[in-house]
């Protein structure tokens, strides 16, 4: 069973090895919204390799500039996005550019998560 964190702008589902992110909708996660994936890396992850996967089911907006951030959390093994609204799958393209981990598009989630296993299998 997941544990549920809720926020004024997302819902975070944390599992033993990875977590599912889901941000409301009309958001822009920018790097002081991002310092919770920061934070959970820290508090939940710190002694194991995890992966990120963000169920994109609404429209937000990302500032690329937070994956500066992200890829200085060393045991982030990868970053999962399952795309749902159409133009989700075209910014997570220009997003992966920005990510120096393994970073893959799904547009499916039960994808994503066997996807996170494969990686964490590797780390």
């Amino acid at each position: 069973m997941p544990k549920i964190l809720n926020y004024s702008f997302c819902t975070i589902s944390l599992y033993e090895n990875y977590l599912i992110a889901v941000m409301d909708e009309g958001e822009h996660i920018s790097p002081d919204r991002n310092q919770v994936l920061v934070e959970l890396a820290e508090t939940y992850y710190n002694d194991r390799a995890f992966v990120y996967i963000t169920h994109r089911k609404h429209s937000y907006s990302v500032d690329p500039s937070i994956y500066l951030e992200t890829v200085k959390i060393k045991n982030l093994a990868g970053f999962a996005v399952v795309a749902e609204v159409p133009t989700s799958k075209a910014n997570a393209e220009i997003e992966r550019l920005f990510l120096a981990k393994p970073f893959e598009i799904f547009s499916d989630l039960q994808a994503a998560i066997h996807w996170a296993d494969l990686i964490l299998a590797k780390a």
